[in-house]
């Protein structure tokens, strides 16, 4: 039988974090990098950072500090919880180890009288996330503070219960957990198949014309290659009646991303002419995900780019889209033609040398055909897996939803 709506079963009740915790936050010393060491006795220094990849538990710091640090920052213990209360604010992590933290965390001391993972589970809901947020003070910046994490409510059912409910959680996120990894599987096998479609027709293996396919450079098939502008343009950016401005950012595979387009000044367009793109043109990432590369659609009639290599295709030699499938297919390759030191790029002359296989165009239409056809299918059913992956996440929310509303175990 569901239980009612909004009313707590028998025995439970509705508590504000400050009135079963006590909650500090963490400090600094400074300069820190004074306090920063490598000897063996010094203490786990927490960072941000230091939560990349990790779910549930911090069991290492990759840097510590100076024992004398601690009178100047807080020391947490194995078990504690510790909340950013900055950006990201209000993920919780458990304390497999111990170490001081800096003032962007806050440190919710562990009650002997809750389970550890009842609470975890609590505060990763999204009915205590809703609470943080509305909590959080800020208006660019929104940032958690002491008095407001105390004013948090969550509901505390008898310790039993509380372990009942874990454990019926962890089973039906076991089940989840499951699903979404048999999505994740077939994800990768389009993307493996994705690149065994292009390896396949730019390779020519489905062709019987073969010999008159030709070995050429980028530079030969090109009427221009440049490096789009490079350097600081937030002083030319204006709110209207400017040239869109385009970056690495809005460079997605053979599609452009139309998030968050800015515009700058006509007459720093007027002054670059250089990092000027009109429809047809070729973007292509310079680093990071060298090679990843876009078509200037019809409904961009000029635009300026920052820090991408511009491509303008010969239009008597090769089509646009055959140029985008093909540097994205080669995307692995384009990372060996990175040059520089710490920050390495694609460089116009890298991209100039960069030879392909190009078949006449009769044939480059024939393969787009073969490519969009193939691919459509597989497109498809990606929109479906990350669909439904998002439909995960929704369903653990509504897991924990019900679970602390009382209507996950009789």
């Amino acid at each position: 039988m569901i239980k009612e709506l909004n009313k707590l079963p028998e025995n439970w009740k509705s508590v504000k974090l400050g009135d079963i915790f006590t909650i500090e936050r963490g400090g600094s010393p400074r300069p820190i990098e004074d306090f920063i060491t490598k000897d063996e006795d010094g203490i786990n220094w927490i960072k941000i950072g230091d939560t990349k990849g990790v779910t549930k538990y911090i069991n290492y710091t990759k840097e510590k500090i100076k024992p004398e640090g601690i009178k100047k920052s807080r020391m947490v213990y194995e078990g504690d919880f510790i909340l950013s209360n900055s950006m990201s604010f209000g993920r919780p992590y458990i304390m497999k180890t111990s170490g001081c933290i800096h003032d962007g965390w806050l440190v919710i001391r562990q009650n002997d009288d809750i389970d550890k993972d009842y609470l975890y589970y609590s505060l990763s809901s999204s009915a205590v996330f809703s609470q943080f947020s509305r909590l959080a003070k800020g208006s660019t910046v929104k940032n958690l503070n002491i008095e407001a994490v105390k004013g948090v409510t969550i509901t505390l059912p008898p310790k039993t219960s509380q372990l009942a409910i874990v454990s019926k959680i962890e089973e039906l996120f076991s089940e989840l957990d499951k699903g979404i990894e048999q999505l994740k599987n077939v994800q990768q096998q389009l993307i493996t198949y994705r690149q065994s479609v292009l390896k396949w027709v730019f390779e020519g293996k489905y062709s019987k014309n073969l010999d008159k396919w030709e070995s050429k450079t980028m530079k030969e098939i090109s009427l221009k290659i440049v490096v789009g502008y490079v350097g600081p343009v937030t002083k030319h950016i204006v709110h209207s009646g400017g040239i869109k401005f385009l970056s690495t950012t809005h460079i997605g595979e053979n599609e452009l991303l139309e998030h968050d387009i800015r515009e700058i000044s006509t007459d720093f367009n007027d002054r670059n002419k250089k990092s000027q793109v009109i429809p047809g043109d070729i973007i292509i990432a310079r680093h990071g995900d060298s090679g990843k590369a876009c078509i200037i659609p019809e409904w961009i009639n000029l635009a300026q780019v920052s820090n991408a290599v511009i491509l303008r295709p010969n239009l008597n030699i090769v089509l646009p889209k055959f140029i985008c499938y093909r540097l994205n297919a080669e995307r692995q390759q384009m990372q060996k033609m990175k040059v520089g030191g710490v920050f390495q790029v694609v460089n116009t002359k890298s991209m100039e040398s960069f030879k392909i296989l190009v078949p006449p165009i009769e044939e480059q239409n024939k393969i787009l055909t073969i490519i969009e056809s193939r691919l459509s299918v597989t497109d498809k059913m990606e929109e479906s897996i990350s669909e439904s992956l998002l439909q995960a996440e929704a369903l653990r929310q509504s897991i924990l939803k019900n679970a602390f509303e009382g209507r996950l175990i009789n």
